[in-house]
């Protein structure tokens, strides 16, 4: 499986941390030693998950080698809807006359995109598709309580639209050498960690010490996992993108698994913590950076708990 095509779209309205020293007496300083978050970005108001979405798949009418039109597989990933019923994917299709495409939204948190990815290639195998667009987007701002201490802020919001298929199509495409996610809804606080419920006081993170000690875990043990089973060494991997959950968890990943700088790929210090379009926006800013034959793993950690892991060759 291949990514032909990758481009994301990032809201225009900073959110610096002065927002929060200004208004709930959060000081720069506390925010960045406990995140390393320094600003993050926020939707207009007549922008949401869906117009998000479509301008980075705006991006493809122009950009991607495949159009639209050879599109047969749309899947959304989001814990941040518009609507739960008119689903993100479905925003897509519409907006854009996709017909004869298979097209639903999943959700895995913090994990989505990997989630969609597996999914894609699982179609892809079976001969259930041949050609796929995913688009992750996070509204956060929308459902989240700023004057909340513990997390409030945490989120910023932004949208990727990723394209694949079995074929090369030109010199950006990126192997998909191979994925896993993994349920952990029996661990920890699981579904009490990080929550999200809309009638209930929006986006919430009461036991961030229970949430960053299982990322931790597991975004290391995905890491090494998939390393060890293609007999890549941690010296061969070129780049390492985790989830941009919190700057500390990058870190303690990071010395566990024994990187250097280099290697990693952020953008949380500017972005904040977008959700699962997190990985995506960071693949998406380096892209171009690739060189063949380059090595990239991206790792993530999502609430319920989920984890998961891909491995990619730059082709």
């Amino acid at each position: 499986m291949i990514i032909n095509y990758i481009n994301s779209y990032i809201p225009e309205i900073i959110v610096p941390n002065d927002f929060f020293t200004d208004n709930y007496d959060i000081s720069d300083e506390v925010i960045i030693s406990k995140c390393g978050i320094k600003q993050r970005r926020r939707t207009r108001p007549e922008e949401n998950t869906n117009s998000m979405a479509i301008e980075a798949v705006k991006k493809v009418l122009f950009e991607s080698p495949l159009s639209l039109n050879e599109i047969d597989l749309i899947i959304g990933a989001t814990y941040t809807p518009y609507d739960t019923v008119g689903t993100l994917a479905h925003a897509v299709q519409n907006q854009f006359n996709i017909a004869n495409a298979k097209c639903f939204t999943v959700d895995s948190a913090c994990s989505s995109f990997i989630n969609a990815l597996e999914i894609v290639d699982c179609y892809f195998v079976n001969k259930k598709a041949s050609n796929a667009l995913i688009i992750v987007s996070e509204n956060n701002s929308v459902y989240n309580d700023y004057s909340d201490e513990k997390s409030g802020f945490l989120w910023g919001d932004g949208a990727a639209a990723v394209v694949l298929s079995n074929e090369r199509h030109s010199n950006e495409d990126v192997e998909v050498i191979d994925i896993n996610t993994t349920g952990l809804g029996n661990i920890g606080k699981s579904i009490e960690g990080v929550y999200l419920r809309p009638g209930n006081g929006g986006i919430k993170m009461p036991f961030g010490k229970d949430v960053f000690q299982y990322a931790c875990t597991y975004m290391i043990q995905e890491t090494e996992q998939i390393l060890r089973k293609n007999d890549i060494s941690v010296n061969q991997l070129n780049y390492f993108i985790p989830h941009q959950a919190n700057a500390r968890i990058t870190d303690f990943v990071a010395k566990k698994l024994k990187l250097n700088t280099a290697q990693i790929l952020t953008n949380i210090e500017q972005f904040g913590n977008t959700g699962s379009a997190s990985t995506p926006i960071v693949l998406s800013q380096n892209m171009r950076n690739f060189k063949p034959n380059d090595l990239i793993v991206i790792s993530v950690f999502g609430g319920g708990y989920s984890s998961g892991a891909v491995l990619l060759k730059k082709l």
